[in-house]
This record gives C-alpha cells, sequence and structure tokens, in this order.
C-alpha cells in the first residue's frame, strides 16, 4: 500500500513521528506532574499540592483510558470493542466530575488545585511540540 500524499507532495514518513510523539506524551505528563507537585509542596503549599497531583492523576488516567479506547476502537482484527475498554470510555468524565464534586463539598483539598492539575495533559502535549518543533530544526 503506497504512502499518503500531502497535497500532492509525495509519501510522507510522518507516521513513526507520530507514534513517538504518542508513546512520549504519558511521560512528559507524569514528568510535568511531578516536577510541578514537588515544586508546590517545597514552596510549603502542601494540601494545593495534593490537589494538583489528584487533578494530574485524574486527567492522565482520562488520557490513558481515552488512548485504550482508540487503540481498541482502530484495532485491525478486532470486530468489538471490549466492553471493559467502552466502560472505561463512559466512565471517564463521570470519574472527574464526581471526585470534582466531592473536593468542592467536602473542602478537603481546594477546588483551584484539582482544575490546574487536570491541565497536566496540555502542559505534555506543549513540551511534546516544543520538542517536534526542536527536532524539525535540526533536521531541516
Amino acid at each position: 500500500m503506497p504512502e499518503p500524499e500531502v497535497n500532492g507532495a509525495g509519501p510522507t514518513d510522518s507516521a513513526p513521528d507520530l507514534a513517538s510523539a504518542y508513546a512520549r506524551l504519558p511521560r512528559w505528563m507524569l514528568a510535568i506532574a511531578a516536577i510541578a507537585t514537588l515544586a508546590i509542596a517545597i514552596s510549603g503549599h502542601g494540601r494545593f499540592a495534593i490537589g494538583f497531583a489528584l487533578g494530574a492523576a485524574l486527567s492522565i488516567l482520562n488520557f490513558r483510558w481515552m488512548k485504550q479506547a482508540i487503540t481498541s476502537l482502530f484495532a485491525a482484527g478486532q470486530a468489538r470493542v471490549p466492553r471493559k475498554v467502552v466502560a472505561k470510555f463512559a466512565l471517564r468524565y463521570p470519574l472527574a466530575i464526581a471526585v470534582l464534586y466531592l473536593v468542592y463539598k467536602v473542602q478537603w483539598l481546594p477546588l483551584t488545585a484539582m482544575l490546574t492539575g487536570l491541565f497536566v495533559p496540555v502542559a505534555g502535549v506543549l513540551v511534546e511540540a516544543a520538542f517536534q518543533i526542536r527536532a524539525g530544526w535540526r533536521t531541516g
């Protein structure tokens, strides 16, 4: 099967780059979550650090479950997506909302900390984008 063309410019070799970028994303997310949690804790805001870590964990879990669902959905040779994967996909947002609501009602952790932690995947994507731009400058 021939490689896809981009605007008639010929075959692309972006598939390996995308696969390795997709594999690096969870590592970026974990690193950002760990460094930010440690920095917040060192600054003397222990409850905020725990809340941030909980929000980051929720968002990373959400990303992982979404990745499993998409991978299963597009896996070659499978007639149906396993029920466990569908359940995880369906429970992503209700779980996050339930945890956020619980934290809000109990006021055990700052809600703003958890909401901030939910943006860890965005930070991971931005770091990966910078990594890709730097790699492009090196080869181009």
